[in-house]
């Protein structure tokens, strides 16, 4: 069993728990009157330079990245100080997450009068996640190709706009490109393999072309340089998700802002 298979295995017997504790129904009320979500896709493409900015406490290749990480002290920073969108973790066994995160992470943006889109960044297997996700603040889920069929991956994303939320779907090599759907707002290549966490840029650029013309896209994982994001740009990605790049320094809201400094000095 490799690790994605572990994650997910992991991640049955998670939602399990909490439906549990929480039915499906009652979750599916509090839907209801839950905020309109703000545009993933519409944030990317109108930034000037289109950071998603990742709040991540460790992974499961490198253990902790920034231990004892807390919410407050890093995501209205990011916010401030030029972040396009913004990815919360909300994996526990793996990445140190949860969904509180999410939720204090939605309530300090607003709090800040900034629209900035949340992406809940997990493995989602069930609808059940997506309507948590509606709940605690998120205005956009990710898919993971890799962690799911072909028919899956367009009933989850039906699921997700049904409730007013985008779609991240993250594709790895050319066999997923058929998980695209009509559902899908924006692809997102991941540079990492996450059967292997072996991470390699080269994958952006290879499947750049493969993706339908039309549909944004963003490249995930792997970019620490303002010179590999001229370079994504020029090969067709709108957006770029960055996290342990930032989490690792000392002030990763800081680290953001200089990133996005340099960026647009070498543009």
């Amino acid at each position: 069993m490799n690790i994605l298979e572990k994650i997910i295995a992991n991640k049955r017997i998670e939602i399990a728990a909490h439906k549990e504790v929480q039915s499906p129904a009652e979750l599916a009320k509090l839907c209801e009157t839950a905020r309109t979500c703000y545009s993933f896709k519409q944030a990317l493409t109108s930034s000037e330079v289109s950071i998603i900015a990742e709040f991540k406490r460790k992974s499961p290749s490198k253990g902790f990245i920034k231990e004892g990480a807390k919410i407050e002290d890093i995501v209205p920073g990011y916010a401030q100080n030029g972040a396009a969108t913004i990815s919360v973790l909300t994996d526990m066994n793996f990445f140190g997450g949860e969904l509180k995160d999410l939720q204090e992470a939605r309530r300090l943006v607003d709090l800040l009068g900034l629209k900035t889109p949340l992406l809940r960044k997990d493995f989602i297997v069930d609808e059940y996640q997506i309507m948590q996700a509606k709940v605690m603040g998120a205005d956009v889920i990710l898919l993971i190709a890799a962690a799911l069929s072909v028919f899956e991956t367009k009933t989850l994303a039906k699921a997700a706009h049904a409730l007013g939320l985008e779609v991240l779907l993250e594709i790895h090599n050319d066999a997923e490109l058929g998980h695209i759907n009509e559902f899908v707002d924006v692809v997102g290549v991941n540079n990492r393999n996450l059967s292997t966490f072996v991470t390699d840029i080269q994958t952006s650029f290879d499947l750049s072309e493969k993706i339908p013309h039309g549909i944004v896209r963003i490249s995930e994982s792997g970019i620490s340089e303002p010179a590999t994001v001229r370079e994504l740009r020029n090969a067709g990605f709108e957006g770029f998700l960055m996290g342990e790049n930032f989490m690792k320094q000392a002030d990763p809201a800081q680290a953001l802002a200089d990133f996005i400094a340099q960026v647009k000095v070498k543009r």
